[in-house]
């Protein structure tokens, strides 16, 4: 599949529902970032904008990045109407093709899952050369399968943190992995209702 069929496919998913006008950021990331001083973020699938606008509010600023014309569109006239358009850079792209350039004291990636070609490994692991010393990768991944979700395969392999982290393959003299576990939490899905899901939480820091 091309990018074309992936822009109408992710295109699709956003228009099919209103746009956000107070979009959530995601639990994973408020636990990780909170009590962190405030930097450069690549919110890698930025989707609706829960976390992009979240860590503008607090300081950061932001290149929030999808595939999706009509996901980024939103943001962008979100952020504006939030008073936070200086603070938030929207940027369409396919990370199968490109990462966006730059130095960040954060990369976060959540629920950067898609049905197309996606080389995830070789993302993230750019991703994590563009962080300075001291910058972490947040990794947070569908452990398991919500109702709602696009993907209902019953035999679908979720890989552990320690799976990706192995993946991603980074030199341990350069990263450090500082979190790598599987919480459940209550999700609230885009009709409003409510399921108990796993998530797979990988936080890797580079300490030079």
């Amino acid at each position: 599949m091309n990018t074309t069929d992936a822009v109408a496919f992710w295109d699709g998913v956003y228009a099919a529902r209103p746009a956000a006008g107070g979009p959530r950021p995601n639990v994973r990331l408020t636990e990780t970032v909170t009590g962190l001083p405030s930097g450069d973020v690549l919110d890698l699938g930025c989707g609706d904008g829960g976390d992009a606008l979240w860590l503008a509010r607090r300081g950061w600023h932001v290149t929030a990045v999808d595939i999706s014309a009509v996901a980024v569109e939103r943001l962008a006239a979100l952020a504006r109407s939030h008073g936070l358009g200086d603070r938030v850079t929207t940027v369409r792209a396919d990370l199968h093709r490109s990462c966006p350039p730059g130095e960040f004291d954060l990369v976060c990636a959540h629920y950067l899952h898609t049905p197309f070609d996606l080389d995830r490994a070789t993302v993230l692991r750019s991703a994590a050369h563009a962080l300075r010393p001291g910058g972490r990768l947040l990794v947070v991944d569908h452990g398991s399968a919500a109702p709602w979700s696009w993907n209902q395969d019953p035999d679908i392999h979720y890989p552990s943190p320690r799976e990706v982290a192995a993946g991603i393959d980074l030199d341990p003299r350069t990263w450090t992995v500082e979190r790598a576990d599987a919480p459940r939490r209550i999700a609230t899905g885009p009709d409003g209702r409510t399921a108990e899901v796993t998530d797979h939480v990988l936080l890797i820091r580079r300490t030079v």
